[in-house]
């Protein structure tokens, strides 16, 4: 990462981080326990250095799924799907969470601020629900996947906040756009798309309007340009490349081949993440070290 780092032009807004898996916590139940693994204070510690530092955000993938899977009660499902439910008190903060999702991220906040940082930021590099699986795996129905995930794009858009950062919605990248039919594991490790991989959608998400794509409320038609404008020239070897800045609340990503195509959508506080479909690769939402960077290839809004 520091080389990375140290490759950025002066100045630069691109951030470099790398994504964790939630099974660096020694503890997250309930939320305020939040602990990194001591014997991971080695390799952890000089990366969270660099995160404060650089200014660059913590990468954490919270899936309420696999939650559920090792609590698979009707009471757990609800509380992973932003269903109604009685709730789950922190008896170590006064706090009250009506949802999986907040309390794995603000067990990660717990955590990060335990160790000293809490001016690092969190973004959500993964999360999702499979629309299907094997006939052991609770909860893997297209009826689930489309309860996680419109109700997390509300709970986001809403800007609620967690119960422990309230007013502020967590960067979030949903994993993924498409199927990956090839991936090996358990059967629901091929069916996190939003999109199968024929391009039909796995379940109702509301990004197709009329046989297109719809990643928004409809808007009026814009106005002809009064010239055409000329598509960029391509950078010259050894030049930088001219990007965009980024609005408040957005991210794009850099993946394996530069910046993931098709385009990631976003929203305020929440994004579809890009993948390569149907490939013997199994397809990533970040690669590691991710780049996040600090502009937007396609500026698009998701409305579910």
């Amino acid at each position: 990462m520091q080389n990375l780092y140290n490759a950025l032009p002066p100045n630069s807004s691109i951030k470099v981080s790398t994504v964790h898996a939630m099974d660096v916590l020694a503890s997250s139940d309930p939320p305020s326990s939040g602990a990194f693994k001591p014997e991971l204070d080695t390799a952890l510690d000089p990366v969270l250095a660099f995160l404060s530092k650089t200014g660059s955000p913590f990468l954490i993938n919270p899936y309420p799924y696999f939650a559920y899977l090792s609590d698979p009660r009707p009471e757990t499902l609800a509380f992973c799907l932003f269903q109604p439910n009685a709730g789950r008190p922190d008896a170590g903060s006064g706090l009250t969470y009506t949802n999986m999702f907040d309390a794995m991220v603000d067990a990660v906040r717990a955590a990060l601020d335990a160790k000293g940082y809490k001016d690092v930021e969190i973004v959500v590099a993964e999360t999702g629900w499979p629309h299907k699986g094997d006939p052991d795996e609770a909860g893997a129905t297209a009826e689930n996947a489309h309860a996680f995930v419109s109700g997390l794009v509300s709970h986001l858009r809403s800007l609620a906040g967690t119960p422990r950062v309230p007013g502020k919605s967590v960067d979030t990248y949903i994993f993924a756009v498409y199927d990956e039919d090839l991936k090996p594991g358990k059967g629901s490790e091929r069916y996190f798309g939003l999109f199968q991989t024929s391009l039909t959608e796995a379940y109702p998400t509301g990004l197709v309007r009329n046989g297109t794509a719809a990643l928004g409320p409809a808007m009026a038609p814009a106005q002809a340009p009064t010239s055409v404008q000329p598509a960029p020239a391509l950078p010259k070897p050894g030049q930088q490349p001219q990007v965009t800045p980024a609005q408040p609340g957005s991210a794009a990503v850099a993946g394996p081949s530069g910046l993931c195509t098709p385009g990631t959508a976003t929203a305020r506080g929440a994004a579809v993440a890009c993948s390569r479909h149907n490939s013997a690769e199994s397809s990533r939402t970040l690669s590691v070290p991710t780049i996040i960077a600090g502009l937007l290839f396609t500026a698009l809004q998701m409305l579910i």
